[in-house]
């Protein structure tokens, strides 16, 4: 074999690597399911944003709906968690999804009549964020479930997250050209009608159920348990302190992405669209490195970068006036903010046991989407006070703040995950990294 037959033999051996999870039944039409679905809900995203920007003019108003649709998330996660632990994850999910349907056909049929009033946003966004609250951690708790082999696990979360920001990618860029020629309502059908994609999917799985007997122990007990497992396991608490801090200071920068549209870029729904399509790329590209990857090893130290990414690209997409600048530093933010949680979500879930994954993946909730909330009203209220150029700087900093710290404990909770990694043969004992 010649030495251009030998790359390319290479190369292929590594790209069909990338995609070893998709051999598991479940997963591959988890897969094809959403990613119909995520499409709508990224197109819906930015419609409820430029929708209430539209009505109201106000950036404390995005941060308000921002809040509502967060909130419940945060309340009611832990209790979700335990359900999740308790009943059969794949229904639970299915329910969800219909809930979901339900939510966004509400939205459009409300817009479409011209009916919508803020008030009824509200609403329906707290709405959302009590689906949320059982969504997420049952969807994060039962990736596991359709990956049958758990060495695959780290490639299919990088596949999910390269499937959810593909839809980041597209559907903005989608929604911009839709609320020009037709209006939000149009977005908010199209998401409605995308989820009996992934329904159809939940319903060809062929998935045991394997919730008989978890209900052991009363919900307050297990609520406990969860609690305890997570602040008493430094890697799990280090890494979700880190995100909790992030998701406060730093991820609400996007409900200000229609600020930054009109006022700071003086565009208008296009615009949007370019922004946060351009935060889906980074997210996309950051997934696909993710995905090449053979197993966890190195994802401590790429939850550190990200951190150090993400604060500084939002500083300096603060201080842009530029559109070009402007969409780098969002690939760039995108780039960092999806590396860090992929990355997260893969070391949590490979060190979590079985029996506690729908607890302390209720916690993984909160700190991604459950602090967003306080986020969303922080940003709103800099953004009034300051301008949201000046409130995406602060938020910036505040990440690069978080990243010290993390980086001051990487060290102790590396020695005590070498141990766990060794026993699983993920590593050696040549280190952690």
């Amino acid at each position: 074999m010649g030495m251009d037959d030998s790359m390319s033999s290479g190369f292929l051996s590594r790209y069909s690597h990338a995609w070893r999870a998709m051999r598991h039944r479940n997963f591959r039409l988890f897969v094809e399911g959403q990613s119909v679905s995520l499409m709508g809900t990224w197109m819906t995203r930015v419609a409820m944003s430029w929708l209430v920007y539209r009505l109201t003019a106000s950036a404390w108003m995005l941060g308000l709906v921002g809040f509502s649709g967060q909130i419940l998330t945060f309340a009611l996660a832990p209790m979700a968690g335990v359900w999740v632990d308790r009943l059969n994850r794949h229904k639970l999910l299915l329910a969800t999804q219909v809930a979901s349907a339900v939510q966004s056909l509400m939205l459009a049929g409300l817009t479409l009549t011209h009916r919508i009033t803020i008030g009824e946003i509200l609403i329906l966004a707290l709405f959302q964020g009590l689906i949320n609250a059982f969504d997420m951690p049952v969807r994060q708790s039962f990736l596991i479930r359709m990956v049958e082999d758990k060495a695959d696990l780290s490639n299919a979360i990088a596949l999910n997250s390269s499937m959810v920001n593909l839809a980041r990618l597209v559907g903005p860029a989608v929604a911009g050209a839709v609320i020009a020629a037709w209006g939000e309502g149009f977005c908010f059908l199209v998401d409605g009608v995308s989820y009996f994609a992934v329904i159809g999917t939940l319903l060809m799985m062929r998935v045991e159920d394997t919730s008989s007997g978890r209900a052991t122990a009363s919900m307050v007990q297990q609520l406990r348990e969860g609690w305890t497992y997570v602040v008493g396991f430094s890697p799990i608490r280090t890494i979700l302190l880190l995100f909790g801090v992030v998701s406060l200071a730093g991820m609400p920068y996007v409900v200000l992405m229609p600020v930054f549209a009109r006022e700071v870029l003086h565009g208008g729904a296009h615009t949007l669209g370019l922004l946060l399509g351009a935060s889906g790329v980074g997210a996309l590209a950051s997934a696909i490195t993710l995905a090449m990857k053979r197993n966890v090893r190195g994802l401590t130290g790429a939850i550190q970068r990200a951190a150090y990414l993400f604060g500084g690209s939002l500083i300096v997409l603060g201080f842009s006036r530029n559109l070009w600048l402007s969409l780098l530093m969002m690939l760039v933010s995108g780039f960092g903010m999806m590396q860090g949680l992929a990355a997260s979500n893969t070391v949590i879930q490979t060190l979590v046991p079985e029996a506690m994954r729908g607890r302390v993946m209720s916690y993984y909730t909160i700190a991604f989407a459950g602090m967003a909330p306080f986020g969303s009203l922080l940003a709103g209220w800099l953004a009034d006070r300051m301008g949201a150029p000046h409130a995406v700087i602060g938020m910036g900093a505040g990440c690069l703040a978080a990243a010290g710290w993390f980086s001051l404990r990487l060290a102790g909770i590396r020695a005590v995950m070498r141990p766990i990694y060794e026993q699983m043969g993920i590593l050696a004992v040549d280190g952690l990294q």
